[in-house]
């Protein structure tokens, strides 16, 4: 344990910050993407017991259905958590930044499922589930770097 002790010692404070900023935001991004991906499948393909979502039609739509739900577990788990230490009252430049980045990341999340869906003719479970994940890790390096810059500042 003293080597612990003594490594942690010569890490820079905005080192263990950054790690610490980096781990609060894995762990709200984790429980938010799971909430889009279930909010996501159930919208279009439904339980697995139903002949289907009520958006199965629509699955552009359903993931931006999935991204606001996922946005709403964002905010208040990255304003009272990852950012606790740079909150201020709730002012109109933070929440306005906040839905800007996260309406330009949720166009980064749909691109690939409408390339899939409309260009490459896919739809299987699968197909839409690879291109939301191709999206999504795209748009979380989009939103980290977005939160800490010009959202969640130091007031």
């Amino acid at each position: 344990m003293m080597r612990l002790t003594a490594w942690s010692r010569r890490v820079p404070a905005w080192a263990r910050n950054m790690g610490r900023e980096v781990a609060a935001f894995g762990v709200v991004g984790a429980l938010a993407f799971v909430v889009e991906t279930a909010s996501f499948n159930l919208l279009v393909f439904g339980l697995p017991s139903s002949d289907g979502g009520t958006l199965g039609s629509m699955p552009v739509v359903a993931s931006v259905v999935a991204t606001l739900l996922a946005m709403a577990v964002s905010w208040v788990g990255n304003r009272y958590w990852t950012y606790r230490d740079r909150r201020g009252a709730v002012d109109r430049r933070e929440l306005t930044l906040f839905v800007g980045v996260n309406l330009v990341g949720m166009a980064v999340t749909a691109f690939p499922l409408y390339i899939s869906h409309e260009l490459l003719g896919l739809g299987s479970p699968f197909s839409d589930n690879a291109a939301r994940l191709v999206g999504w890790a795209a748009a979380t390096l989009l939103r980290f770097i977005a939160y800490r810059s010009l959202v969640f500042t130091r007031s």
